[in-house]
């Protein structure tokens, strides 16, 4: 008789709008899911989802629920942004170090980090995982400097991918539209990624078992944001705004995700920003 291989048991620390739908993914695909949250009102989603709920917080030491039960997993997927507060990086950097020892403690051999593109400078031309220096933004700063946090740990290995900006369902340029008075820095190239091809990315990573890495996770189309733009005015009969601030000349990046892409044999199912699901 064929013996059937468990599944690793998986905690995501933050379950919101990517780490909710993450979880209930997950949990369709077999694993014994947990999930956190700072606001017990959305227990009940998580639960209609097969999710375990516990009320986790890092403010920055580490309070809530039951920290060593939620921690009984095989793998976390930490999925909690720096905080917009004017001591984003050492505030960051005290999060972590106050979830670190439990983390020690606990059961979890592998961790996925969600981290983001905002760890690189604007160079004028693509950038690779390998360009991650000097960021120019306090966020970029918070979250380069918990990734090495993370990547130094000798209990468990981490995997780092950083997305770039999460689009799809109701985060979609028909609605910022609206919004918009003008398009600033209309000749830059985008840099987006689909919610469905972040989960997948999570997934293909937990699957194949690809840990100690870092990866972008980036769409391969790159339109300008006035090309981005003016598809979603086109398709709803919007007036596209005029151009705003930023001329061509303003310093740009493009996110490269060759290496994800390599590695897992990545194909995204959103690689085009201007052709999105409907």
């Amino acid at each position: 008789m064929q013996v059937r291989q468990m599944k690793e048991r998986i905690s995501i620390l933050g379950c919101g709008w990517l780490g909710l739908p993450l979880g209930r993914y997950l949990v369709e695909q077999g694993f014994s899911v947990r999930g956190s949250s700072t606001d017990s009102d959305k227990f009940d989603e998580l639960r209609q989802s097969g999710i375990t709920p516990f009320r986790i917080a890092l403010e920055p030491e580490l309070t809530g629920d039951d920290v060593s039960e939620f921690l009984q997993s095989d793998i976390l997927i930490i999925n909690i942004p720096p905080q917009r507060r004017q001591d984003i990086v050492d505030y960051h950097q005290a999060q972590f170090a106050a979830l670190l020892p439990a983390l020690r403690q606990s059961s979890v051999s592998k961790v996925v980090f969600v981290s983001s593109t905002s760890v690189y400078p604007a160079l004028n031309r693509k950038v690779t995982e390998r360009d991650a220096h000097n960021p120019e933004s306090p966020s970029g700063r918070a979250l380069l400097a918990v990734e090495e946090m993370l990547s130094r740990e000798a209990s468990f290995r981490t995997t780092v991918l950083r997305f770039c900006g999460l689009i799809g369902y109701d985060r979609n340029p028909v609605k910022i539209l609206g919004r918009l008075s003008s398009i600033g820095n209309a000749h830059q190239p985008v840099n987006l990624v689909h919610r469905d091809d972040c989960i997948r990315i999570i997934c293909e990573v937990i699957r194949q078992g690809v840990w100690g890495k870092v990866f972008n996770a980036c769409s391969p189309g790159h339109p300008s944001r006035r090309a981005y733009y003016g598809e979603a005015a086109k398709l709803s009969g919007q007036t596209l705004p005029p151009d705003g601030e930023g001329g061509k000349d303003d310093p740009f990046k493009i996110i490269d995700s060759t290496c994800l892409e390599e590695a897992l044999g990545y194909r995204f199912l959103v690689p085009d920003p201007l052709h999105l699901p409907s």
